[in-house]
């Protein structure tokens, strides 16, 4: 009987859920970015997009039982679906993108870092022909100012959705990318790179996601 009763204890803490741990994650994103886990938000940048140079860093915890699945969507600033900024007058152009990201546990050992490992798929993309920002009129959507729009694929930053076709996150260096606001208050990783989409100044909108084992 007592080797029944040591049998069966072994079985309900074999089966017993994983405790949830707390992490710590750090982002710099231009311009904009919100983060979820399997699902839920757990941060979502300070900064409005609409702020002019909105780029900056941001430092916080969550909870999660791994495996986890990051969901991260990551916008950079443009003033309408022609991709544009600084419409109408010397300083219009397309912006330009990048977000770099890590996760740590609570004993400070890495658990995540933003790398080409990542699978990003681009949601907004404009202008498809990037001399829309030499136009002294653009208007979104004629001519060379025409855009690419796509909702966010239902349940894509859940557990058990295939991304399977989705495109690998594209890695940028820090010349290409040029961080500042914030960047250089955070020690990164040294696996750690500044991700984004194919085309720093065409894609717009990423959606983009890694699943933490």
């Amino acid at each position: 009987m007592k080797h029944v009763l040591a049998a069966s204890s072994l079985l309900a803490l074999c089966a017993a859920p994983l405790a949830a741990e707390t992490f710590y994650a750090d982002v710099w994103a231009d311009n904009w970015f919100e983060m979820r886990i399997d699902g839920d938000l757990v941060a979502e940048d300070s900064v409005a997009i609409t702020t002019e140079r909105s780029f900056n860093a941001e430092s916080f915890a969550f909870e999660a039982t791994r495996p986890f699945v990051i969901g991260l969507v990551a916008k950079d600033f443009k003033e309408n679906d022609s991709g544009l900024e600084y419409i109408g007058t010397r300083r219009q152009q397309m912006g330009d993108g990048g977000v770099i990201v890590q996760i740590k546990d609570v004993a400070g050992q890495t658990v995540a870092v933003s790398n080409t490992d990542w699978q990003c798929l681009v949601i907004h993309s404009a202008p498809l022909d990037k001399s829309c920002a030499q136009q002294s009129s653009p208007v979104a959507g004629e001519g060379v100012c025409a855009f690419e729009i796509t909702p966010e694929p239902e349940g894509w930053d859940l557990p058990g959705y295939d991304a399977s076709d989705w495109p690998q996150a594209t890695g940028f260096s820090e010349a290409e990318v040029s961080p500042k606001g914030g960047y250089d208050r955070i020690s990164w990783d040294a696996d750690a790179r500044l991700i984004w989409g194919p085309d720093l100044e065409q894609s717009n909108t990423v959606l983009c996601r890694l699943t933490v084992e």
